[in-house]
C-alpha cells in the first residue's frame, strides 16, 4: 500500500505540530511547514526522517502556489490537508476599535488562505480516491455563542466554518470528506500557559477527522469528536 501523505499549515509548533507528529505516528508521510524555511526543517527534523519541509506563508497566494508546486512535483500526490495555520491580533478589541488592518490581515491568514489552499490542492485530493480535508476552527467562530470577543478573528472563523459546508458539498462526488474542528482552549502560544487543554488534547479531533473511514461524516463541525452546534 501507499504511504498516506499529509500536508498540516503552521505545523512547526503547537497544535499543527502535535497533528503532524499524531499523523506521523501512524505511519503518514508529512509535509511540515511554516512561514520560515528554518523553523519548518527543525519541526521536520523532530518528526523524523520521512518528513519533509517547505515553507508557507498562507497569507500569500505566492507563497500558497509554490508549496502546490512542490507537492506535485516533488511528492506526486496528496492525501490529507489540514488548514490550520491561524492568526489572532485582536484580542480584548471592541469591534468598534478594530483597526481595518488587523481585520484584512487576520481574514487573509485565516479564511482566504485555506480557501486558496483547498482550491489549489484540490485536484491532488481529487486523485487520491479518499481524500480528508480538515479546517481548524474556533468555538470563537460558533454564531450560536458568538460574543464580543476578538472580533476579526471570531469572523474569520465563522467564515472558515462556511467554507467547510461549500467545499464539502463541492467535493462530495469527488469522495473528498471536509470537516472543521474546534480544539478548545489550547495552551500554545496563541492559548497562553493558562490554558486548560494539552496540544494532545487539541489535535486530537482534528486528527480523528483527518484520519475518517470512507463512510465518515462530511461538512460538520466537532469538538471532542462529537458534533456541534454552528
Amino acid at each position: 500500500m501507499e504511504t498516506t501523505i499529509a500536508l498540516v499549515t503552521g505545523s512547526s509548533r503547537g497544535i499543527g505540530h502535535e497533528v503532524a507528529r499524531q499523523l506521523a505516528a501512524r505511519g503518514y508521510r508529512i509535509i511540515v511547514t511554516s512561514r520560515k524555511t528554518d523553523a519548518a526543517g527543525k519541526a521536520a527534523a523532530k518528526i523524523g526522517p520521512t518528513a519533509l519541509a517547505h515553507a508557507l506563508d498562507t497569507s500569500d497566494p505566492k507563497s500558497i502556489d509554490a508549496i502546490g508546486q512542490f507537492v506535485e512535483k516533488e511528492v506526486g500526490r496528496l492525501d490529507v490537508l489540514v488548514n490550520n495555520a491561524a492568526i489572532l491580533l485582536d484580542e480584548g478589541k471592541n469591534i468598534v476599535d478594530v483597526e481595518p488592518r488587523e481585520f484584512e490581515e487576520t481574514w487573509r491568514a485565516n479564511t482566504l488562505g485555506p480557501f486558496l489552499m483547498t482550491r489549489r490542492l484540490a485536484p491532488l485530493l481529487r486523485k487520491s480516491g479518499h481524500g480528508r480535508i480538515v479546517n481548524v476552527s474556533s468555538g470563537a467562530g460558533q454564531l450560536s455563542s458568538m460574543s464580543s470577543y476578538a472580533p476579526s478573528y471570531s469572523m474569520s472563523k465563522a467564515a472558515l466554518n462556511a467554507i467547510t459546508i461549500l467545499f464539502a458539498n463541492g467535493l462530495r462526488r469527488d469522495h473528498i470528506l471536509v470537516n472543521c474542528a474546534d480544539p478548545g482552549w489550547v495552551r500554545t502560544d496563541m492559548g497562553g500557559r493558562g490554558a486548560p487543554r494539552s496540544v494532545e488534547q487539541g489535535a486530537d479531533t482534528i486528527v480523528w477527522l483527518a484520519t475518517l473511514p470512507d463512510d465518515g461524516p462530511t461538512g460538520g463541525f466537532f469538538h471532542d469528536r462529537k458534533k456541534i452546534a454552528w
